[in-house]
C-alpha cells in the first residue's frame, strides 16, 4: 500500500466518524443528514396515544422502505405522556387523541421548538371508539346514550337492569354485576369517550370531559388500550372502551337511538369529523377540530393528532418530521392505516389542509 492511499483511507475514516457524531442523540432524537443516495438520514422519536400504535407500526414499516436512511420510533404511554414528552422536548413529535388546548398552547414553552414558535395539532388518524364487553350469553348488546352513561357512571349496576332489557329484546341478560373498565393513565381516548357521553347524556353524565377517569365514578382501572382490552376479555360482566383497531376478539356494542343502532366503523367516524367545524382561535396552521358528537350515527369518535413544532430548534429534525408526516397523511399512508387499523382516511380536503401545515414546518 502506498502513502497516498493510506492517507485517503485515514481521511475517509475521519469523515465517517464525523457523520456518526452528527447522528448522536439529542433531546429530539439524532440530527439528520443527506445520505449517499440523496435522501434524508437520521432518527426521530415520538410517543403518546396508544390508539395510534397499530397505524404507527404500519406507517413506520412502509415509510422506512421509501426512506431507508430514516429511523422512526414510536413509544406509547398514552396521550398525556405524549403531550408531556413533546412539551419537555424529549420527543420530536407526539401522538395525542386530544388536541392541545388553546390555553396550553399560549402558556407552554415547548423545549424542542424555536423560541416563539407555535406548536401545531395535525390530525393524522380518525377512528371510532368501541364499547367492548364480555357478558355470558349476550351476543348483540345495544345501548343508547342515556343507558351507556348510566352504566359507565355506575348508576346501572346489573346486566338485567330494565333499562338495558328495554333496548335488547330477544337477548338473555344475566343477573350479573357490571364491572366498568376504564383507563388508569391520562388518555385522550378517555376524554373523547367522556365528551361523547357529556354531549349526548348530560343529565346522567354530569362530570366534565377529561383525560382522567372521574373519581366520582368507580370501576376497574387498567393502563393503556391494551390493558383495558385484556381486563374486559379476562373479566366477567365487564364493559370498557377502546380504539376500534384493538377491539378484535371482543364483543362490540351497537349504539343508537329510536331503534336505529349501528356498529362503530371507519365510515361512521368519518361522517362525524366531516360534519364538525375547525376549532377557532389557534395559530393559522393549526388544524384542531371541534367535534360535534350530537350528529346522527355513531358519535364515539376520536381524532388523533401529531403534535409538532411549526419551527424546530434543529432544522434537520424539522426535515425528518416533515418527510414522515407527509407520508402519513398521503392517500397511500391513510389507506395503509385503514387496512391495518380500520381507521377512516382523512377526507381529501382535510388532508390537503394538513399537508399545507406540514409544509409550513421549518
Amino acid at each position: 500500500m502506498n502513502h497516498v492511499s493510506l492517507k485517503s483511507r485515514i481521511l475517509v475514516a475521519a469523515l465517517a466518524a464525523g457523520m456518526l457524531g452528527l447522528s448522536a442523540c439529542s433531546s429530539e432524537g439524532p440530527a439528520s443528514s443527506a445520505s449517499s443516495s440523496g435522501g434524508l438520514s437520521g432518527e426521530i422519536v415520538g410517543s403518546g396515544a396508544t390508539s395510534q400504535e397499530s397505524a404507527q407500526t404500519t406507517w413506520r414499516s412502509a415509510f422506512t422502505k421509501k426512506q431507508a436512511g430514516i429511523k422512526v420510533s414510536y413509544n406509547g404511554g398514552g396521550s398525556g405522556k405524549g403531550a408531556s414528552d413533546f412539551t419537555s422536548g424529549a420527543m420530536a413529535f407526539a401522538g395525542s387523541d386530544d388536541a392541545l388546548s388553546l390555553d396550553a398552547m399560549k402558556a407552554s414553552s415547548f423545549a424542542g421548538c424555536a423560541e416563539s414558535s407555535n406548536a401545531l395539532n395535525l390530525p393524522i388518524y380518525v377512528s371510532p371508539i368501541a364499547m367492548v364487553y364480555n357478558v355470558d350469553g349476550v351476543k348483540n348488546l345495544k345501548l343508547d346514550a342515556t343507558t351507556a352513561a348510566s352504566i359507565f357512571s355506575g348508576k346501572i349496576t346489573k346486566w338485567n337492569d330494565p333499562a338495558i332489557a328495554a333496548l335488547n329484546s330477544g337477548e338473555t341478560l344475566p343477573d350479573t354485576a357490571i364491572t366498568v373498565v376504564h383507563r388508569s393513565d391520562k388518555s385522550g381516548t378517555t376524554e373523547n369517550f367522556t365528551d361523547t357521553l357529556s354531549q349526548n347524556a348530560s343529565n346522567v353524565w354530569t362530570e366534565k370531559p377529561s383525560q382522567t377517569w372521574p373519581a366520582a365514578y368507580s370501576g376497574e382501572s387498567a393502563e393503556g388500550t391494551s390493558g383495558v382490552v385484556a381486563a374486559v376479555k379476562n373479566g366477567t360482566g365487564t364493559i370498557g372502551y377502546a380504539d376500534m383497531s384493538q377491539a378484535s376478539g371482543l364483543s362490540v356494542v351497537s349504539y343508537g337511538k329510536d331503534g336505529n343502532f349501528v356498529q362503530p366503523t371507519g365510515d361512521e367516524a368519518a361522517k362525524v369529523v366531516s360534519g364538525s367545524p375547525a376549532r377557532t382561535g389557534g395559530p393559522a396552521n393549526d388544524q384542531a377540530i371541534a367535534l360535534d358528537r350530537t350528529q346522527a350515527g355513531y358519535p364515539f369518535v376520536l381524532v388523533s393528532y401529531a403534535l409538532v413544532c411549526e419551527q424546530y430548534k434543529d432544522s434537520h429534525t424539522a426535515e425528518l418530521v416533515k418527510s414522515y408526516l407527509s407520508y402519513v397523511v398521503s392517500s397511500e399512508g391513510q389507506a395503509d392505516a385503514e387496512k391495518s387499523a380500520g381507521s377512516a382516511p382523512l377526507a381529501s380536503a382535510l388532508a390537503g389542509k394538513v399537508q399545507g401545515s406540514i409544509d409550513s414546518i421549518k
